[in-house]
Formats: C-alpha cells, sequence, structure tokens
C-alpha cells in the first residue's frame, strides 16, 4: 500500500484540526460512534414513526437500531484507547464500508421506501462511506508516520 499524499493528508488534518494521527484517528471514531448511536437510539426509539416516515418496515428499524447502538458502543471503546489497535479500526473501516454498500444494494433490491427513505438511505450510505474514508486515511497516516520515525525496518504494527 503506497504512504498517503501530502494532500490526502493536509484535508485529514483540516477536518480533524489536528495534525497527530493518532489523534485524527480518535477523533473520527468518536464522531462516527456519536453518529451511529444517535442514530441507532433513534431507530430504536421512535421505529414506528421513521418506518413511516422512511417507508421502511418498523421491526427492521427496531433491529437496526439496536445494532447500531452496539456497535457505536464498540467504536467508542476504540474511539477511547490511547492508541486504538490497528485490527479494531480495519473492522470499523470494512464494516462501514460494508453497510454504506449493502444500504445501495437494499434500496435497489429489497426496499421500497417513500420519497423522504429513498433520499435518506443513499445520504446515509454516503455519510458512512465518508466515515470509512477518513479512518482509512487517517490510519495511514498515522503508520506511515510511525514507519518514518522508526527508520527503515519500520515499526512492530499492534494487531
Amino acid at each position: 500500500m503506497s504512504a498517503p499524499s501530502a494532500s490526502s493528508t493536509f484535508q485529514l488534518t483540516a477536518l480533524a484540526r489536528t495534525t497527530d494521527p493518532t489523534a485524527m484517528l480518535r477523533r473520527f471514531l468518536g464522531l462516527d460512534a456519536v453518529v451511529t448511536g444517535v442514530n441507532g437510539l433513534a431507530y430504536a426509539a421512535a421505529s414506528g414513526p421513521l418506518g413511516r416516515l422512511l417507508g421502511v418496515d418498523g421491526e427492521l428499524l427496531l433491529t437496526l437500531g439496536l445494532g447500531l447502538v452496539v456497535y457505536a458502543a464498540g467504536v467508542g471503546v476504540l474511539a477511547a484507547r490511547t492508541r486504538p489497535p490497528v485490527l479494531g479500526v480495519r473492522a470499523v473501516v470494512e464494516i462501514n464500508a460494508v453497510w454504506a454498500v449493502l444500504s445501495v444494494v437494499a434500496l435497489a433490491a429489497w426496499l421500497s421506501p417513500s420519497a423522504a427513505g429513498a433520499v435518506w438511505i443513499p445520504l446515509q450510505a454516503l455519510v458512512v462511506a465518508g466515515f470509512a474514508a477518513v479512518q482509512h486515511g487517517a490510519l495511514r497516516a498515522g503508520r506511515a508516520n510511525a514507519a518514518g520515525a522508526a527508520g527503515p525496518a519500520g515499526p512492530a504494527l499492534r494487531a
């Protein structure tokens, strides 16, 4: 995998308001945890009304909401770690990417949402894909920074 470009690192730095890759990663994980948790709580607490608004089964929203709350708690635990483990962050990035893709697939193949749902589903997929992208970029920036600091042999990566 190639090192992140200077412009992509600058963009991440601007978004996270820090130049420290670990702080950057923790902020993106923390924001993901908060957004996902709020979304999950809304789905779980208001599954009926939101289901009617979005044209999606309320039971599906309740199940997704409960799952999102648990997932958000896990992401929050990673964000709270001084040095989030690479394996855990990779799992978050991959789960976010899969969620984004499956949201669009579900919209095309299984769901028949209302107009509001047809807007909300791809919008939330885009937000989740954005989280995956910035988390992946911050992880790469941190690994590139650690490799540069450790010299040619590179650091021992934690999994």
